[in-house]
């Protein structure tokens, strides 16, 4: 099957890691429900990338569940700062060098750190975004934790 070589492609060949490229129709504002109806994955092996910055304007990256949101109130609290926000979208696009909808946290262009919901690591198998909207890639989750040296956090809660 045929699939864009993005960054995120570079980095997982690069590190010689074993993953499953997914190809398919985006929908905006789809979001992480759209891409497990279309692959018929449960929704909370779908990982989303979110892109948020502290009230210093440090950006960061949160790896979430997709049927989870992250509570910016206990991330801000883990992190010691006043308050965290999602980047402005143009922000988040500069930053990573992706456009919202298609960001991996694979192959970002600014080096920040990462932050993964702890039970990510509970799944078998997780679909991240591969740096395109409408491509996901599926892999071992411990791959997130080998390539990207991610910090678990527990700050996810249901939509």
């Amino acid at each position: 099957m045929d699939y864009p070589i993005t960054p995120a492609i570079r980095v997982l060949r690069e590190k010689k890691v074993e993953f499953t490229a997914h190809v398919f129709d985006y929908v905006e504002k789809g979001g992480t429900k759209h891409s497990a109806e279309v692959l018929q994955v449960d929704e909370h092996s779908v990982v989303k990338t979110l892109v948020f910055e502290t009230n210093e304007k440090k950006p960061l990256i949160v790896l979430q569940h997709g049927d989870l949101q992250v509570s910016t109130k206990n991330l801000a609290r883990y992190l010691g700062v006043k308050t965290v926000s999602p980047a402005a979208l143009e922000k988040a696009n500069k930053l990573t060098g992706y456009l919202v909808g298609g960001t991996s946290p694979l192959g970002v262009k600014t080096k920040m750190p990462i932050f993964a919901e702890k039970t990510i690591f509970d799944l078998s198998r997780i679909f991240i975004n591969g740096g395109k909207r409408g491509f996901l890639v599926s892999l071992a989750p411990d791959v997130l934790r080998e390539v990207l040296m991610v910090e678990l956090v527990e700050v996810g809660v249901r939509i």
